[in-house]
């Protein structure tokens, strides 16, 4: 342990590496609720120092484990076990804003909101957004393909980034995909992309600008109840209309939010949608005015239009703070993130009412409407015997759910430790085998972010080794 200490310290400076229980204390967690603790956190200030600590890492032995800001909601970031931890967050440059190419070279430790910043006086954003966009980073947001309100219209991480600087685990460094829109050979851009720092450390990224839109209008719908809602959101979409972003929040949310931020939503609102569209001028007055008549029609009760960039701020303030807000109703809260078909969120959010019941937990819901990205908020207190215990059966039974009515485990969040007992829900052995074959392609082995993703926390190498065995026999000689 101190030779490793002694090299880490070297390579970054004694300032950088730390090893006390007091200073591990605060890298044992990230947004989820899961715990668990680093033997040792180096933190790197470029792609030579990341380079430095795999390599010593690999010399002794021990896993490395990325960290973005901390914000990941599925453990993604959490040591299980132990390890150096590694945070990327010194490396917070943007290299380069090309208004010409329309991209920007960032380091993973660039905030999300800040590529906006940088990028608004050439008339450009960076536009996936998470909730987290002021806090959360643009490697984690690689690690885990981060959505956003916005991104029903425009797309997920994924189809923003064209290219990565990498680590991999023997410590040399490559250059994934480019700065081009299109590239030749393998995707290994998107392989990487989603892949929660089990494959390759990101260290740099070129992601695309897009231009910013001439007008934007942001609608809030009120209804009675959230079926009136989901009702609407369907009828949005199916009559041809993609706005920008469609949030749904639920009574239990406003009633969280209103007194906190004073967004403007009515306390007795039985479920809200926020819906933006953007775009020409001439397209966004015609689009407005079809999703005003379409939520009239589906049973909104009044419908507020927001032009100025201030009411808009206020508007959104509420919806991107709703997690905090939601501190006024309970100490803890579990936030999941499941995905269903747009047609099936009214049979989803019943579902969830009859689990919160069930489990005697109150579930709070604000999500992405318009792609089916659910986020039910259980709330509960972690110093009650068993309600943390209840509140992770109650996840898996909403996990479970929004299978069972053909959607899938994640939208934005990520596999991590949270959702990587439900795997074999929605893939069969052959799947988990087949994305096992990536690691021993990386050359990973266990360096990167070991017991993530695949069921019981099982490496990429225990998987391959047993489906090698279930194939050829206990007896074989492998």
């Amino acid at each position: 342990m101190e030779s490793l200490l002694g090299e880490l310290r070297q390579a970054l400076g004694r300032r950088y590496v730390m090893e006390r229980p007091e200073e591990l204390l605060v890298y044992e967690y990230d947004g989820s609720v899961e715990r668990a603790a680093p033997q040792i956190v180096a933190v790197p200030a470029n792609t030579e120092q990341v380079s430095s600590v795999v390599r010593i890492a690999r010399k002794y032995g021990v896993s490395v484990v990325p960290r973005g800001a901390g914000t990941g909601l599925s453990g993604g970031a959490i040591p299980v076990r132990g390890g150096i931890l590694m945070p990327l967050t010194r490396m917070n440059h943007i290299l380069k804003i090309d208004p010409v190419e329309r991209i920007a070279i960032v380091e993973p430790g660039v905030v999300n909101i800040d590529i906006s910043k940088a990028a608004e006086p050439y008339g450009l954003r960076y536009v996936p957004d998470p909730s987290s966009q002021k806090a959360c980073t643009i490697g984690g947001n690689v690690a885990e393909n981060a959505g956003g309100p916005h991104c029903l219209a425009y797309g997920v991480t994924t189809n923003h980034v064209l290219g990565m600087e990498t680590v991999l685990a023997d410590g040399s460094v490559v250059w994934v995909g480019g700065r081009q829109h299109e590239s030749t050979g393998y995707d290994l851009r998107g392989v990487l992309i989603g892949s929660e720092g089990t494959l390759a450390v990101t260290t740099k990224v070129v992601v695309r600008l897009q231009p910013l839109p001439e007008m934007v209008t942001t609608m809030l719908a009120i209804f009675a109840d959230e079926d009136d809602a989901s009702a609407a959101v369907s009828a949005i979409i199916g009559n041809g209309i993609v706005p920008a972003a469609i949030e749904m929040m639920d009574k239990l949310t406003i009633q969280a939010v209103e007194p906190a931020i004073h967004a403007g939503y009515p306390a007795d609102a039985g479920a809200v949608l926020l819906v933006e569209v953007e775009g020409l001028r001439e397209s966004v007055v015609e689009e407005a005015a079809e999703v005003q008549e379409i939520c009239r029609a589906s049973g909104a009760s009044e419908v507020r239009v927001a032009d100025d960039p201030a009411e808009r701020e206020r508007l959104w303030a509420g919806r991107k703070t709703a997690l905090g807000a939601l501190g006024r109703l309970a100490p803890s809260y579990y936030l999941l993130d499941g995905v269903v078909p747009r047609s099936r969120v009214m049979d989803a959010l019943r579902r969830i009412r009859e689990i919160s019941l069930e489990y005697g937990l109150p579930i709070a819901n604000v999500f992405h409407a318009g792609d089916g990205n659910l986020h039910p908020c259980i709330l509960f207190d972690e110093r009650i015997e068993d309600e943390l215990r209840r509140s992770k059966e109650a996840g898996g039974a909403i996990l479970r759910a929004c299978i069972e009515l053909g959607g899938a485990l994640s939208g934005e969040h990520g596999v991590g430790l949270e959702k990587q007992e439900y795997m074999d829900l929605c893939f069969a052995e052959a799947d988990l085998d087949a994305m096992a074959r990536l690691n021993p392609g990386f050359g990973s082995g266990e360096t990167f972010n070991p017991g993530k993703i695949f069921p019981s926390g099982a490496s990429c190498v225990e998987l391959l080794q047993h489906s090698a065995i279930s194939r050829l026999g206990l007896d074989a000689f492998v």
